[in-house]
Order: C-alpha cells, then sequence, then structure tokens
C-alpha cells in the first residue's frame, strides 16, 4: 500500500490563495450586480480611460475635424462659416470682449458692423475635414514681439529687436525671387474711405503694397485686415508741400523749417498710430524732402527704428539712411482706364531695360479696377510682381 505524501508548503499556500481568490470573486459579482455599484463603476472606468487618453494624446479634441479661418475674411466677406461669430464671444455671458478698439456685444449683428476685424480662431466642425480657410498668404498678425516699446507719452513705437530684427523686414511681405523683372507698385490714401478702403485690399493681389493715412478712424483695424489679405504696409506720412498752408496734409505736417526735435515729435506720434507697417511713405512733400536738414532728420529717425521709406518719385536720391526705393512714376495722374493702363505698360517697360520698377497710385475705384486687371496678366508677359519691400535698398 502507498503511504499518502505530504502536501507540499506552495501547494497548500495554492489551494488556500484559491479559495480566497472564489470568495474575492463571488464578492465582486454581487458588488456588480447591484446597479449603484455598477453605473458608478462604469463612470469611473470611462473617467480613468479619458485621463489616460488626455495624458497621452494630449488635447481630447485634437483628432477632430477642425478649420481655421481667418475672421478679418470672415468679417469682409460674410462668409457663412460654422462658428466664426461664437468664436469670438467670451466663454461667460457676463464677459465683455474686446477685439484691438472694436468691442462685441450680445446683441445680433451683422459682418459689416464687426469689420474690421483680425486675427483667427480654430473651430471645431461636426463631420467636416481639417483645413486651412481665409487667405492663403496672410501675413504675421501685428505686433510682433520685441519690436515695440514706449515711447515718450507711454504710446508703442517700432523699435530694432534684441537680435537687430528690423520692423522693416519683419513686416515685410516675404518674397522669393524668380529671376523675371520685378514690378511693384503702392497704392496709398486707404483708411479713409471704408468702401474704397475695402475694395483695395480684396481686390488687389496680396503681392501689391498699401499704404494708409495715419488720420483714420480704425487704423489698426485697416491694417490688420490689410495683413490678414496678404498685404505688406506702409504709413503715409503727411509733408510740408510747396504750396502750404493752401494745401494742407493735416495738424502733424512734417514742416521744414521745423527743428528736428519738433520732426522726432511729429513723426513719433504718426508712428504711435499704429503698428504692423514696414516702413513710411510720403503723402505730398514737395517743400519737405526738398530740404536738406528736415529730410536729414526725418531719415535719421526711420534709420534708428528701423523703418524703410518708399516714396512716390518726389523724394529720389533726397535722403539717406533707411531702406529706400522711389516710385518711377505715379500711374494715375490722368484718371482714365486708358491712360492709366498705359503707364502701368511703361512700368513694364521700365523693368524690362532695368530689372525692376517700382508704381504709385491712389484708391480711386478706377485705379483699382486697372491694376487688379493688369496685375493679373504680368506673369505671363514675362513679369513677377512684387512687394514694394522687395525693392528697397540702404
Amino acid at each position: 500500500m502507498f503511504s499518502k505524501k505530504p502536501i507540499p508548503s506552495f501547494a497548500a499556500i495554492s489551494a488556500a490563495g484559491s479559495g480566497r481568490l472564489t470568495e474575492v470573486r463571488a464578492r465582486a459579482l454581487a458588488a456588480i450586480q447591484n446597479p449603484y455599484i455598477g453605473a458608478g463603476g462604469a463612470g469611473l472606468l470611462f473617467v480613468l480611460t479619458l485621463a489616460t487618453l488626455v495624458t497621452i494624446t494630449g488635447d481630447p479634441k485634437a483628432g477632430a475635424p477642425a478649420v481655421r479661418i481667418s475672421l478679418a475674411q470672415a468679417a469682409a466677406s460674410g462668409a457663412s462659416v460654422p462658428g466664426w461669430r461664437e468664436a469670438l464671444m467670451p466663454e461667460s455671458p457676463q464677459a465683455p470682449l474686446t477685439t484691438g478698439i472694436y468691442a462685441l456685444s450680445q446683441h445680433p449683428v451683422s459682418a459689416a458692423d464687426l469689420a474690421p476685424i483680425a486675427g483667427s480662431a480654430f473651430i471645431t466642425l461636426p463631420g467636416g475635414a481639417s483645413s486651412e480657410a481665409g487667405p492663403a498668404s496672410a501675413l504675421v498678425p501685428a505686433p510682433i514681439h520685441g519690436l515695440t516699446a514706449p515711447g515718450p507719452g507711454g504710446a508703442p513705437l517700432p523699435v530694432i529687436d534684441a537680435y537687430g530684427r528690423t520692423p522693416a523686414e519683419a513686416y515685410a511681405r516675404p518674397f522669393t525671387s524668380n529671376g523675371k523683372p520685378k514690378i511693384a507698385l503702392v497704392v496709398g490714401g486707404l483708411g479713409l474711405n471704408a468702401a474704397l478702403t475695402r475694395r483695395a485690399i480684396e481686390t488687389l493681389p496680396p503681392e501689391i503694397t498699401l499704404s494708409f493715412a495715419p488720420y483714420s478712424e480704425g487704423l489698426q483695424g485697416w491694417i490688420d485686415l490689410a495683413r490678414a489679405n496678404g498685404h505688406e504696409v506702409l504709413l503715409e506720412a503727411p509733408m510740408e508741400p510747396a504750396d502750404y498752408p493752401d494745401n494742407d496734409p493735416g495738424p502733424m505736417t512734417l514742416l521744414a523749417a521745423s527743428r528736428p526735435e519738433e520732426t522726432v515729435r511729429k513723426l513719433e506720434w504718426l508712428l504711435s498710430r499704429a503698428t504692423g507697417y514696414f516702413g513710411l511713405t510720403n503723402y505730398l512733400g514737395s517743400r519737405f524732402v526738398a530740404t536738406p536738414a528736415a529730410m536729414g532728420a526725418f531719415s535719421g529717425a526711420l534709420k534708428t527704428r528701423g523703418l524703410a521709406f518708399i516714396d512716390d518719385g518726389s523724394a529720389l536720391h533726397k535722403g539717406a539712411g533707411p531702406l529706400r526705393a522711389s516710385a518711377d512714376r505715379v500711374v494715375d495722374e490722368d484718371l482714365s482706364a486708358a491712360a492709366i493702363n498705359q503707364q502701368l505698360t511703361a512700368l513694364e517697360a521700365a523693368a524690362r531695360s532695368h530689372g525692376q520698377a517700382l508704381g504709385s497710385g491712389f484708391a480711386y475705384p478706377v485705379t483699382v479696377d486697372e491694376a487688379a486687371r493688369w496685375a493679373r496678366g504680368l506673369a505671363s508677359r514675362g513679369f513677377q510682381l512684387a512687394p514694394a519691400s522687395a525693392l528697397a535698398r540702404p
């Protein structure tokens, strides 16, 4: 007969553990069958799973269909992009929201009432694809960090940043030459008439440089809207003409006989009106630009602040220091479509001869229409449309 062998110690532990496991399973089964405990456990499991996913993937909406829209473009065009207006509103009904100098209320408003608006919003759309809406050529919104500092009155003024980057470089439209003759066009007088300003911003191709009057109401909003549509921007400096004061450019006109410190004081007021411009252009100024002391103070101040000066041709070879370019011709001295087209064709001839040409014009409806039509066929005629900054040189 075989004698009964003793059970090894590890087997005894296993058997005991098996009994306890059976008891635990029974209790767990009873708990699960309790509806309150079951629901709570399921909720806890969901929360733990979600927390784990967020930890691993970051934003829980990162994989959701989304679209980034330009708020400036949406407000300008009245585009019915779902959710863009809601993206502008504060999360709390009691908290007001201000975008620049334009406050948004809780009351229904039209797209025109909100313009000009700058910036962008990232909106999650149900069932849509992820894409970028608005102008593909939009420029970086202003101000860019490090390129402004408080002036004597506390208002922000353009400065060269700690790394030597200038506003002229940072706010200019990027440009890469394709080797063809370059033609640039500056269209000015913007900001005073809302309809004409919007027409120029939306009709002209983004390579065309736009200049704004410093007295414009909502100037920063207009500059933001122009940059959102891809246009680099100049600020107009009112300068003393030969027939001043009969022809008066305004209270902050730079006068030829002013002391240098007075010229700089007025210039700083003009520069503090907005940000996002890469340089200045003249508004009138035949007497001012012909006065060496006046132009010396003006040019020195621009160079110190890292700004360019693009003139309408009247200041050619006058003033030195900042990045400079002078227009070869004003394209709309004669306000007829035929005459403007003739001047634009003359720009092509100048570019073919010298490798580049710069034109200047005003935002008359006929100028905007002819310039837009002319620009559409420029590449097929062997030219490259360029921003004015691409033609500027020290």
